[in-house]
């Protein structure tokens, strides 16, 4: 049987529906392909492979622009057509660039940075309420986490306990405009989760194994705080000249670039 959720192949499709509608974003998908992958290899529970089955777990995607990611992996679920990815970004397609809760599978609409977490604190406490043991991810930027109301939720899962809540801050050092310590310093981001009352642990974004472990231990502890990885990523990983190249927030790939990471990634 074909493994699932291989990375280098989530990077191809990546790179398909980018190409095909000559579109942004690579880099800040790249950066979150090992975090999806492990999510919905291990972690993110459907019945009858359902992505509305109402005891569904939930994977918001606050950083909305990363999207091609969770693409990828709905593709490999089985949840879009090749039709979808050739067609992405296209006129009259239902792929947008941005997270689009029109779509079975993405649990909110994002790109205006700062809200989705305020989604899935909703999503746990709900699920608390109902006695459900349903579990909440909500993957974040970095450069997104300069917004307030990030804070604010956090404050209230803290608050209400929310051990159900998952935080995945995809921490690669980039916000659209440069360096993230160049625009606004975070500071060290893990002693301020700790700070708010989160179960914080800092780990390679990039490492399926750690990012399964911890994961797996956060699911077994049930001790009333909120959870938080941390996840150091780089920008662009798996494709030398997009890594760490913040020009690959908004520059198209042309048929040459295009078929140049294509063959790092055969070589992968």
């Amino acid at each position: 049987m074909t493994q699932k959720f291989v990375p280098a192949d989530l990077r191809r499709t990546v790179l398909r529906m980018a190409y095909a509608g000559a579109t942004v974003h690579v880099g800040c998908a790249f950066s979150l392909i090992e975090i999806c992958s492990v999510l919905y290899r291990s972690h993110l529970r459907y019945s009858n492979d359902d992505p509305r089955d109402p005891g569904r777990d939930y994977l918001v995607l606050s950083k909305g622009h990363g999207v091609m990611a969770q693409y990828a992996c709905m593709y490999e679920q089985g949840w879009l057509t090749d039709d979808d990815v050739d067609r992405y970004f296209g006129d009259g397609t239902r792929l947008k660039g941005l997270s689009d809760a029109h779509v079975p599978g993405c649990e909110v609409t994002s790109g205006s940075l700062g809200h989705g977490m305020s989604v899935g604190i909703g999503l746990a406490l709900a699920a608390k309420l109902r006695g459900s043991d349903q579990r909440v991810y909500a993957i974040v930027g970095d450069g997104e986490m300069n917004e307030g109301p990030i804070w604010e939720a956090m404050l209230l899962a803290n608050h209400h306990q929310l051990d159900n809540f998952v935080l995945i801050i995809d921490a690669n050092g980039f916000q659209a405009m440069g360096r993230t310590d160049d625009v606004l310093k975070l500071g060290n981001i893990a002693e301020k989760l700790r700070a708010f009352g989160f179960d914080t642990h800092t780990i390679d974004g990039h490492d399926e194994q750690a990012l399964d472990r911890t994961l797996s231990a956060f699911r077994s502890t049930v001790d009333g705080r909120p959870k938080a990885i941390v996840a150091r990523t780089v920008k662009g990983k798996g494709v030398s000249f997009m890594e760490d190249n913040n020009i690959w927030h908004y520059t198209r790939l042309t048929a040459d670039t295009y078929e140049q990471a294509l063959a790092e990634l055969a070589r992968a």
